[in-house]
C-alpha cells in the first residue's frame, strides 16, 4: 500500500480569505516593522525591510492580488507581519494580516481551485483544501511573479 502524502502549510489571513504557503518557502515569520519605501518600485512592492543585516524586499499581495484589507489597523498592529519566503534562492517578504497557524495536509484533500477565486488568478494558486468555513487557498510562491518582475524585485535589494 502507497504511504499517504502530507506536507505543512504555514496559513495567514489576507482580507476574508485564508491562505497557505508551503512551510519548505518559509525562512522566518517576523512582526510588522517599519518598511522604506523604495522610489519607482512595482506597483504591489511596499519597500524594504533590513532583518538581521540583510535587505528584504517587501511584497503587498494585497495590491498583487487587488484585495480589500479587512483587519483595523490595532488588529494589523497586534496580528500582522511579514513572512518571509525564500523564491529562486532570494527571501522576500509579503505583507499579511493576520498569521494564523500550521497544518499538515493530506496530498489527497487538494482540489483544483474554482475557476474564480477573490479574484485573484488561478496562475498563482497551487490549489484548495476544504475547511469547515470555506476554502484553504494553497499559494504557489514559485509563480507569484514572472521572471522579469522577480529580476525586478530582487534588483531593489
Amino acid at each position: 500500500m502507497a504511504a499517504e502524502v502530507q506536507f505543512q502549510l504555514v496559513t495567514f489571513r489576507l482580507g476574508e480569505e485564508l491562505y497557505g504557503v508551503n512551510i519548505m518557502d518559509v525562512k522566518e515569520i517576523v512582526r510588522l516593522q517599519n518598511v522604506r519605501v523604495i522610489p519607482n518600485a512595482p506597483y504591489y512592492v511596499e519597500g524594504i525591510i533590513k532583518l538581521r543585516s540583510e535587505i528584504i524586499p517587501i511584497i503587498d499581495l494585497h495590491k498583487r492580488f487587488n484585495i480589500q484589507s479587512t483587519a483595523k489597523p490595532e488588529d494589523i498592529e497586534m496580528e500582522g507581519g511579514f513572512i518571509i519566503l525564500d523564491i529562486e534562492g532570494s527571501k522576500i517578504g509579503i505583507i499579511i494580516d493576520k498569521v494564523e497557524r500550521v497544518v499538515t495536509i493530506k496530498e489527497e484533500d487538494v482540489k483544483e481551485p474554482p475557476q474564480m477565486l477573490s479574484g485573484i488568478g488561478n496562475e498563482y494558486i497551487e490549489g484548495v483544501v476544504r475547511e469547515d468555513h470555506g476554502y484553504l487557498i494553497m499559494l504557489n510562491t514559485r509563480k507569484l511573479f514572472n521572471a522579469s518582475e522577480l529580476q525586478k524585485i530582487i534588483d531593489i535589494q
